[in-house]
């Protein structure tokens, strides 16, 4: 059994991504899935932002005996294994239930009294927080699905979204997504860097990576503003993004495009002829979803004939924190 959770309205979608991988779905609610046994694990999911592999369900009326049944399964967990270095400790739940994040606090502070009065030496190790990455992940993670009703589990998944720290000078909230995106791609725009963001304006995602010292190309018709506008890392070209071609015998060590447009029009006119022919190097593409069925869009991305499987290598796509009614795609183009 599974444990997934997503960005809440977007069970529906993530039950249906499960189902087409042959993942059977047991039960949903708000910002959680729970997928039982069969199928192929469905890859890395586009939709989950974390897993909980084999989690146990605790349940109890308060506080005090749903702490207690965390740390009985931990403690019995525990057999067998000698931690000496830092490891997550990590309480959540689903966002939607009123005052269920009071609950969930009370829980995990209970539970730490008892894991400092009891193992000590652990309670001293532990973190809150989720570690950075992409992957699975040894430690407790414990999710509530209302008050008196968890799931605990010593071993996640994570897919790489996290909540980013806005900058003032950002001209748009777009700016986190590229942001979230650089956790997924496990890189980022390095000084001296080029970089072309087609669809540029109004310019979250060319400040992003000029501030980085990397010198940006930012196409569009559109203005600049905020902190991209007169930097003097980002070059604005007032010109169409899908007519847009690097000079003859150049290219770009990145490609952002976040162009409102339907994704197959992405699809074809920029990503297939920027990978195909080498114009970049790395890639971060928003897919706008709108009227388009995401499950199909995905099967299609992952085609044998698709761009992302013929042209690029460690693609990954995600429907980050900061994503709307869209998904992010990264990755390299094959040498």
């Amino acid at each position: 059994m599974r444990l997934c959770t997503c960005q809440s309205g977007y069970e529906a979608t993530l039950t249906r991504e499960l189902e087409a991988g042959g993942v059977a779905v047991v039960e949903q609610g708000p910002g959680w899935v729970i997928a039982g046994a069969g199928g192929a694990e469905a890859g890395e999911p586009v939709f989950a932002h974390a897993v909980l592999i084999d989690p146990v369900e605790l349940k109890a009326g308060s506080v005090n005996p749903l702490a207690q049944a965390v740390f009985e399964y931990f403690a019995g967990s525990l057999e067998g294994e000698r931690i000496v270095e830092a490891w997550p400790c990590v309480f959540a739940g689903a966002g939607e239930a009123a005052g269920l994040g009071r609950r969930v606090s009370a829980v995990e502070h209970a539970f730490r009294e008892l894991l400092r009065h009891r193992m000590g030496r652990l309670a001293k190790l532990a973190s809150p927080a989720l570690p950075r990455g992409i992957g699975p992940v040894r430690g407790l993670f414990v999710w509530f699905t209302d008050f008196g009703r968890g799931f605990a589990a010593r071993t996640a998944w994570r897919g790489g979204q996290r909540r980013m720290a806005d900058d003032p000078l950002a001209p748009s909230r777009s700016y986190l997504k590229v942001e979230e995106a650089y956790g997924v791609i496990g890189a980022e725009p390095r000084p001296g860097e080029t970089v072309c963001d087609l669809g540029a304006a109004p310019g979250g995602w060319s400040y992003s990576a000029a501030k980085r010292g990397a010198r940006v190309v930012a196409v569009d018709n559109g203005p600049l503003k905020g902190g991209a506008l007169h930097h003097p890392g980002v070059e604005p070209r007032a010109e169409d993004a899908f007519r847009f071609a690097p000079a003859p015998g150049a290219a770009f060590d990145w490609l952002f495009c976040d162009l409102v447009e339907e994704p197959h029009h992405v699809l074809s006119a920029i990503v297939q002829p920027w990978l195909s022919r080498h114009w970049c190097r790395r890639f971060v593409v928003n897919f706008k979803l709108g009227r388009v069925d995401p499950i199909g869009l995905l099967r299609e991305l992952r085609a044998a004939a698709s761009p992302l499987v013929t042209d690029a290598t460690q693609v990954r796509i995600r429907h980050l924190y900061h994503d709307r009614d869209e998904f992010t795609v990264t990755g390299e183009v094959r040498p």
